[in-house]
């Protein structure tokens, strides 16, 4: 057996949030992905040359990703993400270049998407060849943060019982390289074939987790523990838990949305630890099960509740915790957030909103992608 790693976990305020955007770079007259995320990187940067903080760099040059601080509410990081957005905006524009928001994109073609030109992604497409490659896809990742490092695994194991939940309303990617997959979230899949990728395992003590960090490092897996890639995962650096469940969103709204159900979760869950309660769990293959189930249908899903092996259509489970964190949310000062979940259940998910513009346009994926652009600039579903 290998040395474990420390991983030490950094001191973190109580349910302070961050959230990061993985947005697409698209054609405005083709639709189609542009590989433009260097120039666009290279023109917001400080005076100093030094790389702006809240834009970044993704693994493909179609993508960058933008991110708000550490913030204390849901509105808060919006605005962050607000800013971030507008300045890339300014950039794009005169290079006729629109951003959308979607777990894939509805036609373009893997194969053709160029790799940004860093060692680390360089090594993971070495390792990884046809599959690294097929990795055009992108998400939406919710940072919570963790006050006592002795509550992060419980609460991640109590994050598998609601996954489904979070992957349904997000899910946003049911094309493929021009084709309709049948699934709500196709990326979900993709994206699992990556080395320590997908759901993570369900320990008990950190020192499991070190232990699995250092076997990982010793066989040459990884080289640090962010390159473990799980759905949701402890981020020691941070010292937050860190959902990476949601799909690339459409719109503003739909990842404060999103955000906020997340960010509820994690203090709901908390809260039944300070007070002594067990937290719900899941056997691992009804986790397996729930995961394939929300991809496949979306929010037609029936997902597993309990350990019992209970099931409930995945709307009533989404209107019965809206009931429950309700009162959470106020705490959080999301409430309004919060409530914008209702939107989606309005409104559909983005991969039904999707679906419905191909039918209404006898399957022309162009204009799925310019019914994205439309929702991206307009802040909220249309």
């Amino acid at each position: 057996m290998a040395a474990p790693v420390p991983l030490p976990f950094a001191v973190s305020e109580r349910s302070t949030i961050g959230i990061e955007w993985e947005v697409a770079l698209v054609d405005a007259d083709s639709g189609d992905l542009r590989q433009a995320a260097q120039t666009i990187l290279q023109a917001v940067r400080a005076e100093d040359g030094s790389d702006h903080p809240n834009i970044s760099q993704e693994l493909l040059l179609n993508t960058i990703e933008v991110q708000s601080g550490k913030c204390r509410t849901v509105a808060e990081a919006a605005a962050d993400l607000q800013v971030a957005l507008d300045q890339v905006r300014r950039v794009a524009e005169p290079l006729r270049i629109e951003l959308m928001g979607s777990g894939t994109h509805p036609f373009a073609h893997w194969a053709t998407q160029k790799v940004t030109d860093k060692q680390r992604y360089a090594t993971l497409i070495d390792r990884t060849q046809w599959w690294g490659r097929q990795m055009l896809i992108y998400g939406v990742h919710v940072h919570v943060g963790i006050e006592d490092r002795a509550k992060v695994l419980p609460l991640s194991r109590a994050m598998l019982t609601v996954f489904g939940t979070i992957q349904s309303l997000s899910a946003s990617s049911p094309f493929w390289a021009g084709a309709d997959t049948g699934y709500a979230s196709n990326r979900a899949l993709i994206f699992q074939q990556l080395p320590t990728a997908g759901l993570p395992p369900q320990f008990d003590q950190w020192s499991q987790l070190e232990q699995y960090v250092g076997d990982m490092v010793h066989t040459g897996v990884i080289d640090q523990v962010d390159e473990v890639r799980w759905d949701i995962r402890p981020s020691p650096r941070f010292g937050t838990l860190e959902m990476r469940i949601a799909d690339g969103a459409a719109n503003l709204l739909e990842v404060t949305a999103i955000s906020a159900l997340t960010h509820c979760f994690v203090e709901h869950f908390s809260e039944l630890l300070d007070r002594g309660e067990p937290l719900p769990t899941l056997q691992p293959w009804f986790v397996q099960e729930n995961k394939w189930r929300s991809a496949r249908y979306g929010m037609d899903a029936i997902l597993i509740t309990d350990a019992a092996g209970d099931e409930e259509l995945v709307t009533d489970s989404v209107t019965r915790w809206l009931e429950v964190l309700a009162p959470v949310a106020e705490r959080l000062g999301c409430g309004a957030e919060l409530e914008q979940v209702r939107t989606i259940l309005r409104r559909g998910a983005s991969y039904q909103r999707q679906r419905a513009v191909a039918r209404r346009n006898a399957g022309d994926l162009g204009a799925v992608v310019r019914a994205l652009v439309e929702e991206f600039r307009a802040g909220r579903p249309l």
